[in-house]
């Protein structure tokens, strides 16, 4: 519905991902998200075929939009190196900042920690083994020390260091090609946005949805995903924490952590509404 969320405060750092799924009938779709990062507020998802078209994400920011979005408030926004989305935000968003998801940057590194190793420590066996394994955790806690840097001075320095390691000169290059986009967070400008994608969406998600394998068609899945977002942002999270998972605004509904609780109103009553 148009105008569903206008009235709803915005942390104006956002952050944005997709979620592969396969549909009953056989098909591929992709749903994308467009969440706050601050309150958790999920703006209308869309589904799409491919996430590798400018038109997808279009499609995903002119519904939030319609739903009530200032995008000209906008200013940071966290998601993973998807080439569409990047060329999207410079041309249709060029005034906000993007933010490159650090888990994906780290992902994108294993290989070349292991062509590193194997490099550096030729040869078989389980002395091998170790001195390589020993070898990664070296240059892996040198590349944290870039990555978890509180300023960009330090991130400077620690990239200095990963440089002057007898094994650390590719690595270097492959972070430094990616250090302004990795520290984008660390701007007064960008206050609040998250250094990583807004993964621990597709949990609640695929509980309720199932993965989409009940939906045979984009029409019924995308409806369905749209109840997912309502259903998020009425329901509050859990008072207490489990072992492995801590859960974000306890005992809040994103609505109410963004400003509007919806007090004694359930997302059925939303629907219904």
């Amino acid at each position: 519905m148009p105008e569903q969320l206008k009235d709803v405060p915005i942390s104006r750092q956002m952050g944005t991902d997709g979620l592969w799924v396969r549909l009953h009938e056989g098909g591929r779709r992709v749903v994308l998200a467009l969440v706050d990062y601050v309150g958790g507020v999920v703006w209308p998802p869309v589904v799409v075929e491919s996430e590798d078209q400018e038109s997808a994400w279009d499609h995903l920011f002119m519904r939030a939009k319609r739903a009530g979005l200032n995008l000209a408030a906008v200013r940071g926004l966290t998601s993973d190196g998807n080439s569409a989305l990047l060329s999207y935000v410079k041309g249709a968003l060029r005034w906000v900042n993007q933010q490159r998801c650090v888990w994906h940057l780290w992902c994108g590194l294993a290989e070349l920690f292991r062509e590193t190793a194997r490099e550096a420590i030729p040869g078989e066996g389980e002395v091998v083994r170790g001195q390589r394994q020993a070898l990664r955790r070296e240059l892996a806690r040198l590349v944290r020390a870039v990555f978890n840097a509180t300023s960009y001075a330090q991130a400077e320095e620690a990239l200095a260091k990963l440089e002057a390691h007898a094994h650390g000169k590719r690595l270097a290059k492959a972070v430094k090609a990616n250090l302004d986009a990795a520290l984008v967070h660390l701007q007064v400008y960008n206050r609040g946005l998250a250094r990583t994608g807004p993964e621990w969406l597709w949990r609640d998600f695929r509980l309720r949805l199932s993965r989409g394998r009940n939906h045979g068609a984009d029409q019924r899945y995308e409806r369905a995903s749209l109840v997912w977002a309502i259903y998020h942002n009425f329901t509050p999270a859990q008072w207490r924490s489990e072992r492995k998972r801590h859960y974000r605004r306890s005992g809040q509904s994103p609505l109410a952590k963004a400003g509007e609780p919806p007090g004694e109103l359930s997302y059925l009553d939303a629907l219904g509404v």
